[in-house]
């Protein structure tokens, strides 16, 4: 009866914690591993139905992370399945049903759907049992799917989920669910702040912002692994992190098209009207109770200062606008070094490398070696030293987000 107790305490602080979690690709990863540790499951994926087809977002596998050196990360998955009784997972997405399969290497003949084996032979893995429960709303509308692969005996040995494990993750999935709605109204409302701006600035596209939002937690993950942050500070920072690097240019909306939308250099009178959009961004994020403002509020104000104290808009309180550090001229003094928050340091990288990469209306997409090249030699200059070995460290994720995030034609 105690476990049962500690069990069902366990599930609900679980279910408290995903409820604190503001965005959606944090949640949905964050789902996806407390599914596999509530059933003891070596492997698993989480997918998102978009439209006639569902679109895996998160995979994990404990098995092949050992495998990695300390602090590595597996690689992103990215594919696509028709939600459609042809495959494990789609099935379960166009039905609603939950599938639980003792071997998906020997299922009975009368089955409409088969296991792809090529994944297996792709990442060099056994998948035997598997558990693929949908993500379901209450009105029975699915919105995703959790597979869950590989039940883990005391032996260590694979055996089939039982029917406890059914339950138990079929409970969980129909609260994850209502916290997977909220995060996703959240990411909604951001997107459309960001279409506000893309209206006013081209360049503020929906894919730039998920790709610099996605640098920028694989940096700061990466980063923090280096310090020994607690998981629980990881995980917590990673949240917010996401959200304030999507909205790092959004004081935009408060600068002339004029000047947003010019298809050549500033002038200096120009540059310097550009420059606030730091502090009218900031300026949003006023709440001091808050740990996203604080952190969207520092994003926003800090991601173009300089490691070397070149960068603006220096010490200056975005609301009332006063100069918080005068020099003899009695203009700002600029942020140097560790004066510039965490946070501005690792958008400041993302930023720039996506800018680079990217096609805009004065420029053409730099060539990845090049772009590699300016990184490197604005170490120590413009950018944090530690945060451009961290970003070499994590360069093939890098590349994913950015697989995932394509600009649109």
């Amino acid at each position: 009866m105690k476990s049962q107790i500690d069990e069902a305490q366990h599930i609900m602080r679980i279910d408290s914690e995903l409820n604190k979690i503001r965005d959606y690709d944090i949640l949905l990863e964050r789902v996806l591993l407390e599914a596999r540790h509530m059933v003891n499951a070596d492997a698993g994926s989480i997918y998102v139905k978009e439209g006639n087809v569902i679109s895996i977002k998160f995979a994990h596998n404990d098995t092949k992370q050992k495998s990695l050196p300390p602090g590595e990360k597996q690689a992103y998955p990215h594919f696509s399945i028709p939600v459609d009784d042809k495959t494990i997972s789609g099935y379960v997405a166009m039905t609603g049903e939950l599938l639980n399969l003792a071997n998906v290497y020997n299922l009975p003949a009368k089955l409409p759907f088969s296991y792809n084996t090529a994944y297996d032979a792709k990442v060099d893995y056994k998948t035997t049992s598997m558990l693929t429960v949908p993500l379901k709303t209450h009105n029975n509308i699915v919105l995703g799917v959790i597979q869950i692969i590989n039940a883990m005996g005391p032996d260590g040995r694979i055996e089939p989920f039982t029917k406890q494990d059914e339950a138990i993750v079929t409970h969980f999935a129909a609260n994850a669910t209502v916290a997977l709605q909220r995060a996703y109204m959240t990411r909604s409302m951001i997107m459309r702040m960001i279409r506000m701006a893309e209206l006013r600035d081209p360049k503020e596209t929906g894919p730039h912002v998920n790709r610099v939002a996605g640098y920028a937690v694989e940096l700061y993950e990466r980063w923090a692994y280096r310090h020994g942050l607690d998981n629980a500070a990881i995980e917590k920072n990673k949240d917010l992190l996401k959200l304030a690097a999507m909205l790092h240019d959004v004081g935009k909306v408060a600068i002339s098209d004029v000047i947003l939308k010019k298809p050549a250099k500033f002038t200096p009178e120009e540059f310097i009207i550009m420059q606030t959009h730091t502090c009218s961004g900031a300026r949003l994020f006023d709440d001091p109770q808050s740990d996203f403002d604080t952190i969207a509020a520092e994003v926003a104000l800090t991601h173009h200062e300089n490691w070397d104290g070149t960068g603006y808009p220096g010490w200056i309180d975005p609301v009332s606008g006063i100069v918080l550090r005068k020099d003899a001229d009695g203009n700002p003094v600029k942020r140097r070094g560790d004066e510039i928050p965490l946070w501005g340091r690792i958008v400041a990288i993302a930023d720039v490398y996506d800018a680079l990469m990217s096609r805009r209306v004065y420029k053409e997409a730099w060539d990845e070696t090049a772009v590699l090249e300016e990184i490197r030699s604005l170490s120590g200059a413009k950018f944090d030293p530690e945060l451009i070995e961290v970003f070499f460290e994590v360069l093939p994720r890098i590349r994913e987000i950015r697989t995932r995030h394509p600009d649109h034609e």
